[in-house]
């Protein structure tokens, strides 16, 4: 990997500030964070990366939301393969008293059964938050966080479910959780491995993290910023090196590297560039559920564009608090084009946080768009001594699930 030092993307940007909007005019005041890696292929097919970077701040906060559950979906399968319990599995989930409910069905699955293939797949198609709470307590706090620091992801901070107010003290606690194989003929399921309840006892490093001008408590404003320092975290430049770890994990030492097999690396090509109308299981509302759903960069999340023809975008976006991220690698199967895209912006005109007033529609999503648009067209007229063979990444988008 390079690191490129010079003005190209701040050069390239400024450029095409009038098409990228308001975000350009001010990129301080909207937090803008973007990480564009090129890459080009040797004569043996190898990858070289080069690094461009905009404002690339460590030390600027942003809440990460649901990017999050792209490494705890990776670290959820290496998981898995150290157990030698295969993915589709049934998983069932007791109860934890006044924190979350068990978890023994799942009607959204072909076979009614929870397990953490389903969870990934819903993950990366929609962003499903119940998915993700599924694998932080198979996780365990202790266990999502060390995964992530022993790889040398040492910015990450993943201290909460989400989507559920929880005090941090039931956020350390996990539930239990049993893989079983179904018993047949009225018989009882057989256990195939049991995770009892666990409590993390994990010290995180004191943050002080506070975005905002004001902020709601419940129903009350409070005219002080709001104190991100107990959210999750996790920087812009990790979050890009998690995924490229998995794109291309000969690129990576052994050391950073998720222990997955080539068959998970399939099923997590297939199911990071899926759209939700191109699957039956899980059905959805293609109505707010549509083809763009989570494709940001490029996308726009708008039901009516249409992804170039041959482009698939391998992502984990998130939103949330006036945050907006996407982490993307894509590949243009038609015209031998492929680079990663990361970024992340503040849209928040009012500055009150839990408002629920964003302004995600109107000057996020237009913006998160036109960059994909800007970063993809130059990689089009860019040339490259060797085409690259994107062979690895491409799946057969059938309508059901294939499973081994």
């Amino acid at each position: 990997m390079q690191k490129n030092t010079d003005v190209f993307l701040d050069s390239l940007l400024k450029a095409n500030s009038q098409r990228l909007g308001p975000v350009m005019a001010d990129p301080a005041e909207y937090r803008l964070q973007v990480i564009y890696t090129r890459i080009d292929r040797d004569a043996r097919n190898r990858p070289v990366f080069t690094d461009f970077t905009y404002r690339l701040s460590p030390e600027t906060y942003f809440y990460p939301a649901s990017t999050v559950k792209m490494p705890a979906a990776f670290l959820a399968l290496e998981k898995m393969n150290r157990l030698g319990i295969d993915k589709y599995t049934p998983m069932h989930t007791d109860s934890l008293s006044a924190i979350t409910p068990a978890v023994s069905t799942d009607s959204s699955a072909e076979d009614l059964q929870p397990s953490i293939a389903h969870y990934i797949k819903k993950i990366f198609l929609v962003s499903d938050n119940d998915a993700f709470n599924r694998l932080y307590e198979f996780l365990g706090q202790e266990g999502i966080n060390r995964g992530l620091w022993d790889k040398g992801y040492t910015s990450a901070q993943i201290r909460h479910r989400l989507d559920i107010a929880l005090p941090q003290e039931a956020n350390r606690l996990t539930n239990g959780i049993r893989f079983v194989r179904p018993g047949e003929d009225g018989e009882e399921d057989e256990t195939l491995y049991f995770q009892p309840e666990q409590r993390s006892t994990l010290a995180f490093a004191p943050r002080k993290d506070s975005v905002g001008k004001a902020h709601y408590d419940g129903k009350k404003l409070v005219e002080t910023p709001f104190n991100f320092s107990e959210k999750n975290r996790i920087v812009l430049e990790d979050l890009h090196n998690i995924l490229r770890s998995v794109i291309f994990p000969g690129s990576v030492t052994s050391s950073r590297r998720f222990r997955l097999t080539e068959e998970d690396y399939r099923f997590l090509y297939r199911y990071m560039s899926q759209l939700p109308t191109e699957t039956d299981w899980p059905v959805y509302d293609t109505t707010e559920f549509h083809r763009n759903y989570v494709k940001y960069l490029l996308g726009g999340a708008d039901a009516k564009t249409e992804l170039p023809a041959g482009l698939r975008i391998f992502n984990k976006p998130g939103w949330a608090y006036g945050f907006l991220t996407d982490v993307a690698y894509f590949a243009d199967f038609a015209n031998g084009v492929e680079f990663m895209l990361s970024a992340t912006v503040y849209v928040n005109k009012d500055g009150i946080i839990g408002d629920d007033t964003y302004d995600f529609e109107s000057t996020g999503q237009p913006f998160l768009k036109e960059l994909g648009n800007v970063i993809y067209e130059t990689e089009l007229n860019r040339i490259r001594k060797y085409k690259p063979d994107l062979e690895r990444y491409k799946v057969t988008y059938s309508r059901k699930p294939q499973q081994p």
